[in-house]
């Protein structure tokens, strides 16, 4: 990465490209990224911690990737697809220092910052060490301590068992607390929590669906909750939009919830540091009906 200034009559007051993409900072604080024709964006999801008795409390925030073509948003599926298998590196880099340059900015310092890593980029140590060293720098600018960082490794297939071991000692190694994605989803399996032993899983979002419908499956959801946490494993169970799915999420025993229910994504623009108190309020605020029979939804996150 390479830091300059730009000219101080402009909004933009610093600049930082990532492979040939480019981050600008503005001086309302707000960090945005452009990669080709892309503008990219920081939107942020807040996680909360169930408290026995009490209302869910906010302790974290996930990143995620909103980007734009034309000044007309467009998914994240899309723009990936859109990128070079050599240039995903670089993105993935880029949409990381975007999230944590604008959670320094606009979070609560008490609130963890969750990033994605896709697995399957990291070929080899050096690679690894390489981007978290860029990482760490980011952190380090932004005064970002390594243990408020969650690093969720995405469902993708590792290069190979190796890999995926070096990488996450690599996390381990920077201060870096580490994170499952879409558990029961494609390579996110039970093998891959044995070998890594992380300190978070992250429930996929359909799967929960799928299983929180029928008694049986509930059960299920419930036992693996309770294996994980004898592991000193905390669970989050994502993807979550009724009320009914967020008591049973409480009743199996998951440490933590996000979803449409509580609170949605939010993009990082002008009065988000407002909006953010506001929603957090709000989302605490909720409390999930006795003996829902809501018929399910699932939104599948995109990042």
């Amino acid at each position: 990465m390479s830091l300059s200034a730009v000219n101080p009559e402009q909004t933009i007051i610093v600049s930082r490209n990532v492979g040939t993409g480019r981050i600008i900072r503005q001086d309302n604080g707000i960090a945005t990224g452009s990669w080709g024709a892309f503008l990219l964006e920081t939107a942020f999801q807040p996680i909360f911690a169930f408290q026995p008795g009490e209302k869910p409390r906010l302790v974290a925030y996930e990143g995620l990737v909103r980007p734009s073509l034309g000044g007309e948003r467009i998914s994240p599926m899309i723009f990936f697809s859109a990128i070079a298998a050599g240039e995903r590196l670089d993105v993935e880099t880029m949409t990381r220092t975007l999230h944590l340059l604008n959670g320094a900015a606009w979070l609560p310092q008490d609130t963890s910052i969750f990033v994605n890593f896709d697995p399957s980029l990291f070929t080899e140590r050096a690679v690894a060490d390489s981007a978290l060293r860029d990482m760490r720098l980011v952190m380090e600018e932004a005064g970002i301590a390594p243990g408020r960082v969650v690093c969720e490794l995405t469902e993708q297939k590792a290069p190979s068992a190796a890999a995926l071991r070096a990488f996450v000692e690599a996390l381990r190694a920077n201060g870096l607390r580490v994170a499952i994605d879409d558990y029961g989803a494609e390579n996110s399996d039970i093998r891959r929590v044995k070998a890594l032993q992380p300190d978070i899983v992250k429930f996929d979002a359909q799967w929960i669906g799928r299983l929180m419908v029928t008694g049986a499956g509930f059960a299920l959801l419930t036992a693996m909750v309770e294996k994980f946490a004898e592991q000193g494993i905390t669970t989050v169970f994502e993807g979550i939009e009724e009320s009914w799915q967020l008591e049973l999420a409480e009743k199996s025993g998951a440490s933590m919830v996000q979803g449409y229910v509580l609170a949605r994504p939010e993009i990082v623009s002008p009065g988000f540091g407002g909006r953010v108190k506001e929603a957090a309020g709000a989302a605490s605020a909720r409390q999930a009906p006795s003996g829902s029979t809501v018929a399910r939804t699932t939104r599948k996150k995109s990042s």
